[in-house]
């Protein structure tokens, strides 16, 4: 199972940089989804002063898991 980025299929890699509210993010890391209903989560890193992490669906970061077994 590979998680990659919709549209260009490029695979999802820590540190790579997305948007999230037109914020620049770091992906921290991400999980594969634990049930077939389920989408993963991806864990970022806001690139700003404070550096929050926030954990969202990886469909927020436009990137969708391919190659799935569970369904």
């Amino acid at each position: 199972m590979k998680l990659v980025y919709k549209g260009t299929n490029d695979v999802v890699k820590c540190g790579d940089v997305v948007h999230i509210d037109s914020i620049p993010h770091y992906v921290e890391m991400f999980r594969e989804p634990h049930k077939p209903s389920s989408s993963g989560k991806v864990y970022v890193k806001e690139m700003t002063e404070l550096g929050f992490g926030k954990e969202f669906y990886v469909s927020v970061i436009g990137a969708e898991w391919i190659e799935r077994e569970d369904r």
